[in-house]
């Protein structure tokens, strides 16, 4: 008689060792991957590193960046870029160590080069409802530059500048140079500025928690890190403070040789920490080769120095909407002692509908990943929701038609009567959501009936 085995109370948790090999995640790009660049050919480690040599040999122009990648991609492939810079809202500015990440053997499919480098080719009309401000940053400016929305926060445009331009950046309408397509609303770091912000915020008992971005923080001087950190420091009401970078995703040589940046940063987290005051690093990394063994290096050292460092990523199609891309990407992060803490929904951003993907595909990616990891090194999926509702769980409408892509948010916590609408891309729709977008008439009909859906379920 066959004997059948009883499993042991605990004999479930019994797991085998897993093999460290298949431990993807650690696995760090590294040596000179620079090189396979021709332009970079010579270039050794410690020049590589140098942020001023980084910052230096950054490429500005599309003509200048074509240059660099020619012997690398088809002729083709150059004419498509060229079409795609003179019809992009964004100016084009890519780091070398950002341009050696790139697999120029595939660049059309390249997570990388979807970012950062628009092909006419792949551009997709803008959504009928898309607005240049879509999250109306500007409406919620009582002064130029400092965004008050949610009841406790701010967040503080100190200057309208990065170390790289994203194609998808959302605020398109005033970061970088004015292109053929935007003519941009400027924000220069003038103190003229800064001090109506500041006495703002001082003006506000309730205002705790100050976001110090732009553009971005990268490329405030060291001198400007430690001024906008105390004065913040020393408003009572100030209790919490994040300086919000790309940096360490595009050009991680800064934390590791901008020395004089680093302490400045650095001075502000430990004066913050003598006041019971947090100060934290938020940067967006988006795909897992954008962590390398320099990211490590780099984040080692933030956190060596008690820095605590959050990422906020965008759900782009074709670069990480997939659950085995998220999955790489969280674990990753959390091996850099870098925390997941938000994925938003892509924006509604002008020239980039290409990278667009549905509230739907979110909700998913959600539950593929939910319990992955540590509950703090899970990300959040939010919609910043379209018209200034601010940031609404993906999961949290009270109406979604996947049809015809409109979902509905209320957010109580900035205008308790408002419902805000987001959309799906059109092109991701079932045929009938397309027939009824490419019919005008049909627009504000779908937004009516999505709003009463919603309306209902809320009485």
């Amino acid at each position: 008689m066959e004997k059948v085995h009883i499993l042991g109370r605990d004999d479930h948790l019994r797991k085998a060792p897993v093999d460290p090999a298949t431990l993807v995640h650690r696995q760090l790009l590294g040596g000179d991957f620079w090189r396979k660049i021709p332009a970079y050919r010579d270039v050794d480690e410690a020049t590589f590193l140098d942020h001023k040599w980084q910052s230096k040999h950054t490429i500005t122009r599309p003509d200048k960046l074509l240059d660099v990648v020619q012997e690398l991609v088809t002729p083709g492939f150059i004419s498509d870029a060229r079409e795609g810079f003179h019809r992009a809202p964004m100016a084009v500015r890519v780091s070398p160590y950002l341009l050696s990440l790139i697999d120029w053997s595939r660049p059309y499919e390249d997570p990388l080069r979807r970012q950062f480098i628009t092909l006419g080719s792949l551009l997709r009309p803008d959504h009928p409802k898309l607005d240049l401000d879509s999250l109306h940053e500007q409406a919620d400016a009582p002064v130029p530059g400092l965004t008050h929305r949610y009841p406790d926060k701010a967040l503080f445009l100190a200057l309208d500048t990065c170390p790289v331009y994203c194609r998808f950046c959302t605020r398109s309408y005033a970061v970088g140079t004015d292109t053929d397509q935007v003519e941009k609303v400027h924000m220069s770091p003038t103190m003229d500025r800064w001090e109506r912000a500041f006495a703002y915020i001082a003006s506000r008992p309730e205002l705790e928690d100050i976001v110090i971005s732009g553009g971005d923080s990268y490329n405030l001087r060291a001198e400007h890190i430690t001024l906008i950190g105390n004065r913040l420091l020393d408003m009572p009401n100030v209790r919490r403070m994040r300086f919000a970078t790309k940096g360490p995703a595009v050009m991680p040589q800064k934390i590791l040789t901008d020395d004089a940046w680093f302490s400045a940063l650095v001075g502000v987290v430990e004066r913050g920490r003598t006041m019971a005051k947090e100060v934290v690093l938020h940067t967006h990394f988006n795909h897992p080769t954008e962590l390398t063994e320099i990211t490590k290096r780099a984040m080692d050292r933030l956190f060596s120095a008690g820095v605590t460092v959050r990422n906020q990523s965008v759900l782009q199609r074709g670069v990480n909407d997939d659950p085995e891309t998220m999955r790489m990407l969280i674990k990753r992060m959390s091996y850099l002692n870098v925390h997941a803490y938000y994925v938003y929904v892509h924006d509604l951003v002008k020239g980039v509908e290409d990278l667009r993907t549905t509230v739907g595909t979110a909700i998913e990616l959600e539950k593929q990943v939910r319990g992955l990891t540590a509950g703090f090194n899970t990300p959040t999926f939010v919609v910043d929701a379209p018209g200034g509702g601010g940031k609404r769980d993906v999961h949290s409408f009270e109406h979604y038609n996947p049809v015809t892509g409109v979902s509905v948010y209320r957010s109580p916590n900035v205008n308790p009567e408002a419902f805000y609408c987001y959309f799906d891309p059109i092109e991701l729709l079932p045929e009938e959501g397309q027939r009824r977008w490419a019919e005008p008439a049909q627009h504000d009909v779908m937004l009516t009936e999505a709003i009463a859906a919603a309306r209902a379920r809320v009485r």
